[in-house]
C-alpha cells in the first residue's frame, strides 16, 4: 500500500479547480464525452469502478424499495425481486405497477406475478421478467 505524498493533495485540488465537476455527461472542448472531474468516458471503466457504481445504484434501489410498507413483510426472495425491478426500472417506472403494488400490499403474490408478466416491461426484459415472476409466486 502506498503512502500519499505531500504532493498529492495540492495536485488533486489544482486539477479539480481547473476541470470543475459536472455530474452529467457532457462533451469537452475536443468533443470527447466526459463526466465528473474530467473523466473521459471513451476509455470505459475498470471492473472495480463498475462495481463501485453498481454498489451505489444497488443501495439506492434498495432504499427506494424499502419505502413501501409492505416491503418489510416480504420473504428475502421476494425482496430480491422488488429490488431487482426498482434497479431496472427506477423508482418512477416501478411505481407505475400500481396493480402489482396493490397486490403486494395485501400479500396476493399470484396477482403480483400476473401483473409482472402482463406488462410492457416483460416484453422489454424477457426471461428476466419470467424468472422474477416465478420467484414472486414461489
Amino acid at each position: 500500500m502506498r503512502v500519499a505524498s505531500k504532493f498529492e493533495g495540492p495536485a488533486k485540488a489544482l486539477i479539480k479547480k481547473h476541470e470543475g465537476v459536472r455530474l452529467k455527461p457532457y462533451y469537452d472542448s475536443e468533443g470527447i464525452l466526459t463526466i465528473g472531474w474530467g473523466r473521459n468516458l471513451q476509455q470505459g471503466l475498470s471492473e472495480a469502478e463498475a462495481d463501485l457504481l453498481f454498489e451505489n445504484d444497488f443501495r439506492k434501489a434498495f432504499n427506494q424499495a424499502a419505502k413501501y410498507t409492505w416491503f418489510h413483510r416480504l420473504t428475502p426472495e421476494r425482496k430480491q425481486v422488488i429490488v431487482n425491478m426498482v434497479f431496472n426500472l427506477g423508482a418512477r417506472g416501478f411505481s407505475k405497477f400500481r396493480r402489482m403494488i396493490a397486490a403486494l400490499d395485501i400479500e396476493d403474490y399470484e396477482t403480483a406475478r400476473i401483473e409482472m408478466l402482463d406488462s410492457e416491461w416483460k416484453v422489454q426484459v424477457g426471461p428476466r421478467a419470467t424468472e422474477l415472476a416465478d420467484m414472486m409466486y414461489s
